[in-house]
């Protein structure tokens, strides 16, 4: 498995991978560190509760998101951010198609290898 993405990423090089339920990403960089991923959602997918020991910051983009993170719901749109510290149970319901910009520490592991896919889907 490759340990670190290469230095410039050209996303409009890249295929999306379609992950199901209106979800898509690219991975725009990582190492053991860190990662940022592009993701995203066509209105009415769902990011479905879930949590991970991975601190994780996220931008929007475009678009609007219900983000419900720890039982509290916050509305965010294009220029808004979200913390989500470790093992908090958090989930995002796509209100108009948009894209978030996902960063994680230390490396979703679970993205590279395939297996972290389980929790999207369409409402």
């Amino acid at each position: 498995m490759k340990r670190q993405s290469d230095k410039y990423i050209i996303t409009k090089e890249m295929d999306w991978e379609e992950l199901g339920g209106g979800v898509s990403r690219k991975m725009l960089g990582f190492d053991n560190q860190i990662m940022m991923v592009l993701v995203k959602f066509e209105e009415g997918a769902v990011g479905s509760p879930h949590s991970h020991f991975h601190t994780q910051a996220t931008y929007c983009a475009s678009g609007k998101f219900e983000f419900e993170i720890d039982g509290v719901k916050q509305e965010v749109s294009a220029g808004d951010g979200v913390y989500i510290e470790p093992n908090l149970v958090h989930s995002a319901l796509c209100l108009e198609a948009g894209t978030l910009i996902d960063t994680f520490s230390p490396v979703r592991e679970d993205f590279l290898d395939g297996s972290g896919v389980s929790y999207f889907g369409k409402k």
